[in-house]
């Protein structure tokens, strides 16, 4: 019974992580693709695509923080999915800052993960690792486009 118990928490929390994973790829792909276009178009200065560009993929990564922190919050609303210990209570806010540290691979450590829930906050440092990474080339190939630009005047 105890195995099955566990077993069933460790289903919950594989599912809202590959979930919650699926939904910050898609919304990452999407708004780079729609992003690149426009700067590709865009007949702003260099200067106003390039904060275009930085604006948008913090709010990305700020919109998929919060994603995360409504997975955690769920699963530490659940009995058998564990929750995060270091304080007495939480409440949403807690969640997103968990989230936040975690995303960025940042990880104070006041809040710690127990249980199943170990799960989705292992795969959101990696996913946060990898996305951050993407915005990071993202940027980097509009900055030669920049740099390109001003050697050609």
């Amino acid at each position: 019974m105890l195995v099955a118990t566990l077993y069933n928490g460790h289903l919950w929390a594989v599912a809202l992580t590959l979930v919650t994973v699926l939904v910050c790829i898609l919304m990452h792909y999407e708004v780079s693709m729609r992003l690149w276009q426009r700067l590709e178009t865009s007949r702003r200065s260099l200067r106003a695509r390039f904060l275009m560009l930085s604006f948008v993929l913090f709010g990305t990564h700020v919109a998929q923080i919060w994603l995360f922190a409504v997975a955690l919050a769920l699963l530490g609303a659940h009995p058998l999915t564990g929750d995060l210990v270091g304080m007495a209570s939480l409440d949403f806010l807690d969640y997103v800052y968990f989230s936040a540290i975690t995303f960025t691979t940042l990880g104070y450590g006041d809040l710690v993960p127990t249980g199943p829930i170990r799960f989705m906050t292992g795969t959101e440092a990696l996913i946060g690792l990898m996305l951050i990474t993407w915005s990071a080339s993202i940027t980097f190939l509009e900055m030669q486009r920049h740099w390109s630009a001003r050697r050609e005047r």
